[in-house]
């Protein structure tokens, strides 16, 4: 049985909830992020609903497990519950914040102090999950010093129907936790732009658009592997968050800034942080072609990398043939380093060259030309 304590942490006090708590949950269960992400609360969330909630608390405890209002300036702040432990000292703990106390760092500050209190009262371990859409809760995780263990494919469903994929982390007694700067910070403000173009997160609205355009023969002509499903790529754009929280890639929508229409999609990927290394890679919707939107698009997004990141070296790789993409790195001020001989697979069972580009973060522009 774990004991009925009080943990302060911060600013925050957490302690078990209480009535004078109800009108505050209420608000934060009937608010649509939590809403959407919390998908077994009723919804519209009515005040009977809040009487549930506590009796649900009170079992919680009675069984060995915990459930903490967290409170900031004696404001209901949130809330952080902990299922029993099992028989081999494993507890999952799950949490969510109120609107008014969000982007303070409350469900960060809650969970790691939580997960310390559990582990000094002897639990060996302590798990979370979060849907892999839920940026706000990933971040949280990572926050709190959690490990991130693996994905579940279509692991719950939401409101909508769907079935969605979920990301799995574990805390253990004696991990070390050390909880960094993420390596590859979000926009300031979710954007940028140049005033010409815009660059924003790929989103799952972006999905037919991508797919429309990475089936248009000029661009699938340079495509590696087989071509994917419209699901294959509603799937990949709802993973745009947790790969940029995780520090694994960022995968973004070009947009013509005045009419914010899809111009085409860019990418940091394959991120080496022990090298400092990333590289770029893009498409172009045809009707977009020819005005030099890719080019500002690339020294956007290399120059806010240099700026934002520790990446030192952003790399491309462009197949031999393909002018039109070598002509864009070398107006983004990349510089040619070489070919590696028959790396891209032909569909008529040949291969062809590609031709290797990198721009450092030490190369200065020689006078940018659109």
């Amino acid at each position: 049985m774990l004991p009925r304590d009080v943990i302060s942490t911060g600013s925050l006090i957490l302690r078990p909830p209480a009535e004078a708590d109800a009108e505050a949950i209420v608000m934060t269960c009937g608010d649509p992020v939590t809403a959407r992400f919390l998908p077994v609360l009723p919804s519209p969330y009515l005040p009977e609903h809040v009487r549930h909630y506590f009796d649900l608390a009170a079992a919680k405890w009675r069984d060995g497990g915990a459930e903490f209002a967290i409170t900031e300036n004696s404001r209901y702040a949130g809330s952080i519950g902990v299922r029993p432990p099992d028989r081999w000292g494993v507890a999952e703990i799950g949490y969510m914040v109120a609107p008014w106390a969000r982007g303070k760092n409350v469900a960060a500050t809650a969970a790691r102090a939580v997960t310390d209190w559990l582990f000094d009262h002897g639990l060996r371990r302590v798990e979370l999950q979060t849907e892999v859409e839920n940026v706000a809760g990933l971040r949280v995780a990572y926050k709190a010093g959690f490990r991130e263990e693996g994905r579940k494919r279509d692991a719950k469903q939401v409101r909508d129907g769907r079935f969605v994929d979920f990301v799995t982390f574990g805390r253990l007694a004696g991990d070390a936790v050390a909880v960094a700067e993420p390596y590859l910070p979000f926009f300031e403000g979710g954007e940028l732009t140049d005033g010409v173009v815009v660059l924003e997160p790929l989103t799952a609205e972006d999905a037919m658009d991508f797919h429309r355009m990475m089936a248009e023969p000029s661009v699938a002509v340079y495509s590696v592997g087989p071509p994917a499903t419209l699901e294959d790529n509603e799937r990949r754009c709802r993973y745009t968050g947790y790969w940029w929280a995780s520090g694994q890639r960022v995968e973004l929508a070009i947009r013509d800034a005045a009419s914010r229409a899809f111009a085409g999609h860019l990418q940091l990927t394959q991120v080496a942080p022990a090298l400092g290394q990333g590289m770029i890679g893009y498409s172009l919707v045809p009707s977009h072609r020819g005005k030099g939107l890719m080019t500002r698009a690339v020294r956007l997004l290399v120059d806010w990398a240099f700026a934002s990141t520790p990446l030192h070296r952003i790399v491309a790789g462009t197949e031999a043939g393909n002018t039109a993409s070598q002509r864009v790195l070398e107006r983004a001020e990349f510089s040619r380093e070489g070919v590696h001989r028959e790396l891209f697979p032909q569909p008529d069972g040949t291969r062809a060259d590609d031709v290797a580009w990198a721009r450092l973060r030490q190369d200065e522009p020689a006078g940018r030309k659109s």
